[in-house]
């Protein structure tokens, strides 16, 4: 998608109507999982076997299904990457025959990491309402603040980025379409290993998922390892969808929601080491080269 105009992008935003798009209508077949029907499960973790990828958890009693009981139950590799013995998590059970009982969906849960997702939900709502028709973030303004989760279940604030050269972007790891997410994500890669030979040594580059009803902390962690990516400096944000939504009007990032998101349009920012957004590039028509000719080496 070509670069638009501020009033051509509030105005399509409001139509939804989009040329190139990520259609969740036909995931691919590792998504499908998040389909099948589970049960929310609150519980500890007692035990972790990375080797196994199981987790034993003392979980509270599901309504009209199971009692309160210690449980082994498998997950996935980033999952277990994320599991503490003693973290407390919210998850969903998917039942199993022959096997342990599947967690998906796991997010940590804790108070004080709570409390501060929500208050940063809460005040980047606040700031959405107050820009009104102006929310739109032109090239110059500042980058607004955040609070979300990264890929190992760690809450990070958008003032962990002050000082540092910022390249962002939308994905999400469900999406089939090459020219899009896939796209856009080898394209931050790219930059990433052409800014470390360019002797760039303050860039932090962030993909926030604009699907965060599936992409908790460990789906992003796997999404990340089958890549190959390099998370020193690369980090993949995810959070209430509340936030993701406000993030989205913000960066002018266009997006049709139906329950779990649909269709959406792509964008990659550039923000200096004053958080001002120097450099947008729409669609994945855009050249690492030129991300990096902006940087500022030190």
């Amino acid at each position: 998608m070509q670069s638009i105009t501020r009033a051509t992008r509030v105005g399509l935003f409001g139509l939804l109507i989009f040329a190139a798009s990520c259609d969740r209508n036909a995931p691919p077949a590792e998504a499908e999982s998040a389909q099948e029907t589970g049960y929310p499960l609150v519980g500890e973790v007692i035990s972790v076997d990375a080797a196994a990828r199981i987790l034993v958890v003392h979980h509270e009693e599901i309504p009209d299904y199971m009692p309160e009981m210690v449980m082994e139950f498998s997950v996935s590799a980033g999952d277990v990457a994320n599991a503490q013995v003693g973290q407390k998590i919210r998850a969903k059970m998917i039942p199993q025959d022959g096997g342990p009982y599947r967690l998906v969906e796991i997010w940590p849960l804790d108070p004080m990491s709570d409390s501060l997702v929500k208050a940063g939900a809460d005040a980047l709502r606040q700031d959405t309402m107050i820009r009104g028709r102006g929310v739109y973030r032109e090239v110059g303004e500042s980058l607004p603040g955040f609070t979300l989760y990264d890929q190992t279940g760690a809450v990070v604030q958008s003032t962990r980025f002050r000082g540092k050269q910022v390249m962002l972007n939308f994905i999400y790891t469900r999406c089939p379409v090459a020219t899009m997410c896939p796209a856009a994500t080898m394209k931050m890669m790219e930059t990433q290993r052409l800014a470390a030979e360019a002797g760039v040594q303050n860039l932090e580059l962030i993909s926030i998922t604009l699907d965060p009803e599936y992409d908790s902390p460990g789906v992003l962690r796997d999404y990340a390892a089958a890549r190959g990516i390099d998370t020193v400096n690369f980090s993949f944000l995810t959070g209430p969808e509340r936030a993701i939504r406000d993030l989205l009007a913000q960066f002018g990032v266009l997006a049709k929601f139906e329950g779990p998101l649909i269709n959406h349009t792509l964008a990659t920012l550039l923000i200096d080491t004053d958080g001002r957004i120097i450099h947008r590039a729409d669609g994945t028509q855009w050249e690492p080269r030129d991300f990096v000719a902006k940087m500022h080496r030190q």
